[in-house]
């Protein structure tokens, strides 16, 4: 299996790269922080950690420094797997780099503009110049994947206002992405689909709240979001989910459909690192936005 994964760095990126190296996929790692320069972002995460985490998993990982933003890089990337391979199984949309350019529950009117403006570049621009140059890779041969990825399900939110215009546009039309992937990869054979963590544990949340992945419990936050937490997941969680899903010879009949990583468990019997099947977006919907303070644990 012959993979990039665009946005490769951390967190989501990461464990959907790692688990596909598992299963024992070649995986082109490309972002643009490396051990030679951070991105804007300013995490210390490197796509080379990932390749290495890919490779001990079983699989082959390659980094490739890659801006998204940058349509001649992105086609480098291109003409580097062609010239490998001569063909690209499956195609994880994962970049985004912007969670400092936003602001909780700000109206538009008081957003930095630039700011706002610069999130949609990295948040869609950057999936557009993905498909523009790495889906005629994919489409060489039938069966071959995309996986979107974006925060909340499609049903969430198409109801729930995502905390400003710029987020919520973004997050949304990541989802309208994979309908759009679905219809024009489908006389070829594709198959498209969006995917969302839950409560994700990626490196930087665990740091925001001071804890670590062996302490996770112990982080303290508003009541409702505490409850949220105790439903969390780690980045291997939707990774295994789509390493089941890349390998399903039946895989297209998710084509253009919103999954979350707990239904993606559920279909193909995974589990988080603790053996556990979180279930947080039915825990916020079920319970949280009904008004609910408790029984996260039957969630978990």
């Amino acid at each position: 299996m012959i993979v990039v994964v665009a946005g490769a760095t951390r967190g989501t990126g990461r464990g959907i790269a790692v688990a596909l190296g598992a299963v024992g996929a070649t995986v082109y790692c490309a972002a643009r922080s490396t051990r030679a320069g951070r991105s804007e972002m300013d995490r210390p995460e490197t796509i080379e950690e990932t390749a290495e985490l890919v490779t001990a998993a079983g699989g082959t990982g390659i980094p490739v420094r890659t801006d998204f933003l940058q349509p001649e890089q992105v086609a480098e990337l291109a003409g580097r797997v062609e010239r490998d391979h001569g063909r690209l199984d499956v195609l994880v949309n994962d970049v985004w780099g912007a969670d400092h350019l936003w602001e909780w529950d700000t109206p538009v009117w008081k957003h930095d503009l630039d700011k706002g403006l610069r999130l949609l570049r990295l948040a869609i621009d950057t999936h557009l110049i993905s498909a523009r140059h790495l889906f005629p890779l994919l489409v060489a041969d039938e069966g071959g994947l995309v996986v979107e990825v974006t925060d909340g399900t499609r049903a969430y939110n198409e109801t729930h206002y995502r905390e400003n215009v710029y987020y919520d546009l973004a997050k949304w039309s990541v989802n309208r992405l994979a309908f759009a992937w679905s219809t024009e990869l489908r006389p070829y054979g594709g198959t498209a689909v969006v995917v969302t963590p839950g409560f994700l544990r990626s490196e930087a949340m665990l740091e925001h709240y001071g804890v670590t992945e062996d302490t996770w419990r112990e982080a303290t936050m508003q009541s409702d979001h505490q409850r949220a937490w105790m439903v969390s997941e780690t980045p291997a969680y939707l990774g295994r989910g789509v390493a089941a899903l890349a390998q399903d010879p039946d895989k297209a009949r998710w084509s253009g459909r919103s999954l979350e990583s707990g239904e993606l468990a559920d279909a193909y019997g995974v589990t988080d690192v603790d053996g556990s099947r979180p279930q947080v977006w039915r825990y916020i919907t079920e319970v949280l936005d009904k008004g609910g303070d408790a029984g996260w644990e039957a969630y978990r």
